[in-house]
């Protein structure tokens, strides 16, 4: 999805929601911990509830990797079941890859490849090992790299808000030199929302970038401070809930509530947009 399209989508939904699919069996309701293929079912009924009312969904990696090759065909259940839907949604593999250039270009080709088994439209890459292992997933159009910059774990702190002499943090210099590795339409960035004050400074390296937030719901972040330092011209923003939305219930009305949440955020996005 090229960035004219999200920004196009956006507007259309009057949304910049993204879910979470970080599907934890133990924590689904039990008849579709029983079920054969039950994680794509659960996920199946989370789409069908959501879609109308977001633009993204961001399948955490780990959660599907922890179940082997079992796990994995969950993953490609689902994400052939967003490609065969007929309606336009941006997908996010979440899976903060990064190695030396030939590992990476294997990384990209797994995940972003349109002739691969999962055809995503963008991943979360680890910035740390420099440029070489960032350009590899560049090269497919209509495809974006998410970099790591801010995020909103506690751990941010021992590495990303280091200062150099020059007084820059660590976060900082990486939103500046990846200026040169990628351009506003193919890479984002990700900054927690927890954080959502250091936007400011985020949106004076980044003015035009696209970001993808996470953190607003079960981790405490504002979605009405993240618009206030984060929005730009074009929105600019992807708003990420996971457990908030997708766990809103643990009963067998869950994609009900799932639905409800989603349409809470939608309305307050409506709002801001």
């Amino acid at each position: 999805m090229t960035r004219k399209e999200l920004i196009s989508l956006i507007r259309e939904r009057r949304s910049f929601l993204c879910v979470g699919l970080d599907t934890d069996p133990a924590k689904m309701p039990a008849h579709l911990r029983e079920a054969q293929d039950g994680i794509f079912l659960f996920n199946r009924a989370i789409i069908d509830a959501t879609i109308d009312h977001c633009v993204a969904y961001k399948p955490n990696l780990a959660f599907y990797e922890a179940l082997g090759i079992e796990g994995l065909r969950q993953l490609k259940l689902t994400m052939d079941y967003l490609h065969g839907l007929g309606k336009p949604v941006f997908t996010i593999a979440d899976a903060k890859r990064g190695d030396i250039g030939n590992t990476s270009e294997r990384y990209a080709r797994a995940f972003l490849d349109p002739k691969g088994d999962f055809d995503f439209d963008a991943i979360t890459v680890a910035p740390y090992m420099g440029a070489d292992s960032v350009q590899p997933f560049t090269v497919y159009d209509g495809k974006w790299v998410i970099l790591l910059a801010l995020t909103s774990n506690k751990g941010a702190f021992d590495f990303q808000l280091t200062e150099d002499r020059a007084g820059v943090p660590l976060y900082q210099r990486v939103l500046d030199t990846s200026k040169q590795w990628g351009s506003e339409e193919n890479m984002m960035y990700v900054v927690g929302a927890t954080k959502a004050e250091m936007l400011t400074d985020v949106r004076r390296i980044v003015p035009g970038s696209f970001l993808l937030v996470p953190g607003v719901g079960a981790q405490g972040g504002s979605l009405e401070e993240v618009c206030r330092y984060g929005l730009n011209s074009d929105c600019g923003l992807l708003v990420n809930s996971s457990r908030g939305i997708i766990y809103a219930s643990s009963g067998d009305d869950f994609a009900e509530a799932a639905a409800r949440e989603t349409r809470k955020l939608q309305e307050q996005m409506a709002a801001v947009l």
